[in-house]
């Protein structure tokens, strides 16, 4: 009984790191292949450089994004960081210009 109860702390550890740790990884890279997954162009996104553009096109592994007028660059969906919303709000919708705030953590709740 005594080896039981010297073990219990290390069980406990192990635990309560996979709580802490672990499962919220998971969680965070699940949210993040599923937002790659449901790109559509003319989302506007925030590549993992920092970088905001308009997708133009999907391929797929490889995403087209218009980052200035004319100027497209090609990158991996796995550079696709967070999606700020559509490139244009329909009028009437109450969404202001650049309050669609791109969560740097995608599926994060407030």
């Amino acid at each position: 009984m005594a080896e039981l109860a010297s073990f219990l702390p290390l069980v406990a550890i192990a635990l309560l790191f996979w709580l802490l740790v672990v499962r919220p990884a998971s969680r965070r890279q699940k949210a993040v292949a599923r937002l790659q997954a449901d790109l559509q162009p003319g989302q506007r996104v925030m590549l993992t450089a920092g970088i905001y553009g308009t997708i133009q096109s999907l391929t797929d592994d490889r995403v087209r994004v218009e980052i200035a007028p004319g100027t497209e660059i090609e990158v991996v969906r796995a550079a696709i960081g967070a999606v700020e919303g559509p490139a244009d709000p329909a009028p009437g919708s109450g969404g202001a210009p650049g309050s669609g705030g791109a969560s740097p953590e995608p599926g994060a709740q407030h």
